[in-house]
């Protein structure tokens, strides 16, 4: 749950769009807020399409929010803490969902909260890690037969709870923060030639 994770999406979906705007036979639809910033963009090209949104509820990532939490407000650059990625082409998708939330209960009530939630989608995955929220799972190890989620670090105070396989995963990262904690709650789907669902 890297500090800036949403913002860095919509930002990196942003970047390849205006890629994608380039080549002919493209459509663009923008809406925006009632600021005049951007609250969805639709890429429709003849080789594929991007949906970003920041329209976004935690039922899209397949699971309720935390009794009393509340969305993380804007940071101070104006951007949001959620996003609604889904990408498609060449016999590849990618959709992420990612929302980031506040509570002012400790991170163990979180976490037992959040493991019975998961628990719908399989057996919960529980690591510990002292980093944020990063969603580098490797596609060598899709074409190696490898779908199976581990954890990237044994010990820290952030908590990640985990369970599907690496083309089909819930994430939970929570975080103490102050008396608190903050949360994550992210959906990743991937679907192509190596990783069929």
């Amino acid at each position: 749950m890297r500090k800036n994770s949403s913002h860095t999406l919509w930002m990196y979906a942003l970047v390849l769009a205006a890629g994608i705007v380039l080549l002919p036979g493209c459509s663009v639809n923008v809406k925006k807020e009632k600021n005049g910033q951007d609250k969805q963009v639709d890429i429709q090209t003849p080789m594929g399409a991007i949906h970003v949104s920041k329209d976004v509820d935690a039922a899209d990532a397949g699971l309720t929010v935390y009794p009393g939490a509340r969305l993380k407000p804007k940071d101070d650059g104006g951007d949001n803490k959620s996003a609604n990625v889904n990408i498609s082409g060449f016999g590849y998708g990618l959709k992420v969902v990612a929302l980031e939330y506040e509570s002012d209960d400790p991170p163990d009530k979180l976490i037992s909260y959040y493991k019975d939630q998961l628990k719908k989608y399989g057996d919960v995955l529980v690591c510990h890690t002292s980093r944020h929220l990063e969603l580098n799972e490797s596609h060598d190890d899709l074409k190696h037969g490898n779908r199976s989620l581990t954890c990237d670090s044994t010990s820290g105070s952030n908590t990640e709870l985990k369970v599907g396989t690496k083309e089909n995963q819930h994430i939970v990262a929570i975080e103490p923060e102050g008396k608190g904690s903050s949360f994550a709650l992210v959906y990743l789907r991937t679907h192509g030639k190596e990783a069929d669902l």
